[in-house]
């Protein structure tokens, strides 16, 4: 059967399985947007090309499927590149494809032609440049098999206008052979038994997980390794719902905004089982200073992830869930766990302790300005941790981290490695397409909301009821917040006060506007929000000068945190 290209594109996705795309036409991909139109896929048109491949990656985190935007040359591709680090730094599945000028007019500044190889290839997995329209169907297998597998990350494919105008003989692979290209998936045993071995010695564990563990489908088994255990755990802020944000073991997240408890906990075990994450700086602080007393065992299926940044005694390159469940294995008969509960027990006493020393907490006056951190934990009342819950970046996001306990996988929606402003919108609009029968809460405050609040036309347009929590501070939060303890409280250019009025700004694009300025107001613009049926931004007028804690200066140890008293609205 011949095909032209842009049929080739379509067709190839439906082989796929691909079930929405989210782009915007412009003068390059005009035969593939034609070609959508005939064969009637779902497309979903965004109002900026940012906001698309945001859409695309919320789609995937909320799914775990891989998530496929379209764009334009020139502009459309660079207006995508943000959207591409975001969805790199957070390894995400995403395959984007790019118009391209006709393969003859490359390299001679045709009118909107930029090196998209050039720009994309520091923020992709991998990319490609079609020229001959018979490689198409074999580059796309490729561009998916490649975008979800091993370590995931997006993928772009460079296509030219006269490759998808172009006819060939369509044929969809059905394998991938990539000689260059193969994940190691199987744990070594070896390796296994040796942190086995190490894990049986220990006497202050604390186990340590992230994204990765969310990305390979193992929460059930990180859950029975802990169980099993009975040890302390903390997560980053990719590994957010790996396990039950509430559950007894749980000392809640690590890192700059992380629980005092878990930040001491790191710094003073005697092994830390470090699983699908990646030693991130907002986690280590001071690298020389981070967890100085363990030994270390690092489970990740990108060895260049490991001993990147952190020395570790036990490296095990491998998928998280084959990983787990050999540990597991090796736990059945293993005779020496019958009193790890009892030798642990001190450990566990010397954790709750620090909890009562510096526990997060706030205490919201019924005549004081309303605190973002009530909102959210009324918020987790009412949805009883099982929303999905997308956020924008800053203050906002911490306190969301902190005060929300997601229960499940997949449920929790954020710019973790790029910390990418704008990000809220459009990935909660791609995780509600994704699933459609579920709560999707955006918490997001208004200087992150303005960056992209264009898209919220497209929740508007396909009836989306998406409920915005707007944790208006009139200030950049974080930024503010620096500015306080590290500039002398020299507030350059923070304020937001000059801001739209958000309630109106949502009736002008069909959403519905709710306003709470006193804290008796909270719950009952909670619950008429989440009572309607369409788009909703809350209002909710916050204290200015809130600050987050505890808070890790950066480039400071973990130990240093700064604590401030409870907040008290």
């Amino acid at each position: 059967m011949k095909l032209i290209g842009a049929d080739i594109l379509v067709r190839s996705l439906q082989e796929e399985g691909v079930d929405i795309v989210f782009g915007h036409p412009g003068g390059a991909v005009l035969e593939v947007y034609d070609a959508i139109h005939r064969c009637g896929i779902r497309h979903v048109l965004v109002r900026h090309e940012q906001g698309g491949v945001h859409m695309a990656d919320g789609y995937a985190r909320a799914t775990g499927r891989t998530g496929v935007a379209v764009v334009t040359s020139g502009p459309g591709v660079t207006n995508a590149i943000t959207g591409l680090a975001t969805a790199y730094m957070d390894s995400i599945p995403l395959v984007c494809f790019t118009g391209q000028v006709p393969t003859p007019m490359i390299g001679n500044d045709a009118f909107q032609e930029a090196d998209n190889m050039g720009l994309t290839r520091p923020v992709t997995k991998h990319n490609y440049l079609v020229k001959d329209v018979r490689d198409l169907a074999a580059t796309i297998k490729e561009a998916f098999h490649i975008a979800s597998t091993g370590r995931p990350g997006p993928v772009v494919v460079d296509l030219p206008k006269d490759v998808s105008k172009a006819v060939a003989d369509y044929h969809y692979p059905e394998t991938v052979d990539l000689e260059h290209y193969q994940p190691r998936y199987d744990a070594h045993w070896g390796q296994v038994k040796r942190a086995m071995a190490l894990i049986l010695k220990a006497e202050r564990p604390v186990v340590y997980f992230g994204g990765g563990v969310i990305t390979s489908n193992a929460s059930k088994e990180l859950l029975a390794f802990c169980e099993r255990l009975k040890v302390p755990v903390t997560y980053t802020l990719m590994g957010i719902g790996g396990i039950p944000g509430n559950h007894q073991y749980s000392l809640g997240m690590l890192g700059m905004h992380g629980t005092y408890r878990s930040n001491k906990a790191v710094d003073e075990c005697d092994l830390l089982i470090a699983i699908g994450a990646r030693f991130d700086d907002r986690v280590t602080g001071k690298v020389d200073d981070f967890s100085p007393r363990s030994k270390k065992i690092h489970v990740d299926i990108d060895p260049t992830s490991i001993r990147k940044s952190v020395y570790v005694d036990v490296p095990i390159v491998g998928d998280v869930k084959n990983c787990l469940e050999k540990f597991l294995e090796l736990m059945q008969d293993e005779p020496k766990l019958k009193d790890y509960e009892t030798r642990v027990a001190p450990w566990w006493e010397k954790i709750n302790a620090w909890d009562r020393e510096h526990s997060i907490g706030y205490a919201q006056k019924e005549d004081g300005p309303i605190l973002p951190q009530y909102v959210i934990d009324k918020m987790y009342e009412m949805t009883a941790g099982r929303a999905v819950v997308s956020t924008d970046v800053g203050q906002h996001q911490m306190w969301a981290a902190q005060y929300y306990h997601a229960q499940r996988p997949n449920d929790w929606v954020t710019s973790g490695g790029l910390g990418t402003m704008g990000f809220g919108l459009p990935a909660a609009i791609g995780a509600q397409f994704g699933r459609p029968k579920d709560t999707v809460v955006l918490v997001t405050s208004e200087g992150s909301f303005s960056m992209c609040c264009q898209e919220l036309a497209v929740a508007v347009e396909h009836d989306l009821p998406i409920k915005i929590l707007m944790l208006r501070n009139n200030t950049l939060g974080m930024v503010r917040q620096w500015q306080q303890f590290f500039y002398d409280k020299r507030y350059s250019h923070v304020d937001m006060s000059s801001g739209p009025d958000w309630v109106k700004f949502a009736d002008a694009f069909g959403a519905v506007g709710l306003r709470a300025s006193h804290p008796d107001e909270v719950e009952s613009v909670l619950e008429k929000g989440f009572a309607t049926r369409k788009p909703v931004i809350m209002d909710f007028v916050c204290r200015t000068e809130e600050n987050c804690f505890p808070m890790v200066p950066g480039g400071a140890a973990s130990r240093d945190m700064l604590h401030g008293e409870p907040s008290r609205g």
